[in-house]
């Protein structure tokens, strides 16, 4: 059993990979911060406690993939890999900016992404690929992805699940970043999928349903899915948009949105930012 230590210093990471998601927006620009935020628990889990890979090698075969099917919240991803060592971290200070490496939403020349992603619905087809040529190579690696429950109105998505569970493909593990909210408010009063979980159980899919913010709750369920065989696994995550700064958790104005300079430092207060000197 992961211990009580290991679980805070993973708590803490989140919380740092948020704080960097709110400096590389900064003040005026509008961006990601309600989606980056609401499964940044998730990518911490995936990249600091399950995955296998090499920043040094980011294109080694035997590597797990993971694919940020709402590709949006890419802030959240190129934090990890910059912390990660896959880049320099002087490149968040350039997202979005023309000539930088870090483009709005995960493009295939910055290393650590797997690919292009952010054209809503496709991530799970991508993985379904993946999955199989890993299987077809021999390679016991896994594909992890992350889709957000606003993405599955997307047809592709059904189609892609039924797929997954047609080639029994047990490599593979989807989260569903289940934050109720999209671009334009909540998800109920737009499209409404609810419930997702009994969705998913008759697409052959092992469900497991988990507090997204709950990081030993997270690790357990990652731990569960690897030993789920003959299909593949989804753990519905329930986060909150905007998870850790108050004025953007569950404010749909947040999902792509610009802060002021108050609301800027605020944001990195309540992360726990440490002014140079103090």
């Amino acid at each position: 059993m992961i211990s009580d230590e290991r679980i805070k210093q993973l708590e803490d990471k989140a919380r740092q990979l948020r704080l960097s998601v709110v400096e590389m927006i900064g003040v005026g620009p509008v961006g990601h911060l309600g989606g980056s935020c609401s499964c940044a628990d998730i990518v911490t889990a995936l990249y600091y406690y399950r995955m296998n890979f090499d920043p040094k090698d980011p294109r080694k075969p035997d590597r797990d993939r993971f694919l940020l099917s709402k590709g949006h919240a890419a802030l959240v991803q190129y934090a990890a890999l910059a912390d990660l060592g896959f880049f320099p971290k002087e490149e968040l200070r350039r997202v979005k900016v023309l000539g930088g490496m870090l483009q709005g939403h995960p493009d295939m020349n910055t290393p650590g992404i797997e690919a292009n992603t952010g054209s809503l619905g496709q991530g799970l087809s991508i993985a379904n690929g993946m999955a199989l040529g890993l299987r077809l190579d021999g390679l016991t690696s896994k594909v992890f992805v992350v889709l957000g429950d606003g993405e599955l109105a997307e047809g592709q998505v059904w189609e892609a699940a039924m797929a997954s569970a047609n080639f029994k493909l047990d490599n593979l593990l989807a989260f569903v970043d289940q934050n109720a909210l999209q671009a334009t408010g909540p998800i109920v009063e737009r499209f409404d999928l609810n419930p997702i979980a009994p969705k998913w159980a008759a697409f052959g899919w092992h469900v497991i349903e988990i507090d997204g913010h709950n990081m030993r709750e997270i690790v357990a369920a990652i731990d569960e899915a690897d030993t789920v065989k003959g299909r593949p696994t989804v753990i519905i995550a329930k986060t909150v948009k905007g998870k850790g700064v108050s004025f953007a958790e569950n404010n749909p104005a947040f999902h792509n949105g610009a802060m002021t300079a108050e609301q800027y430092e605020q944001a990195r207060r309540e992360l726990g930012a440490v002014e140079e000197g103090c």
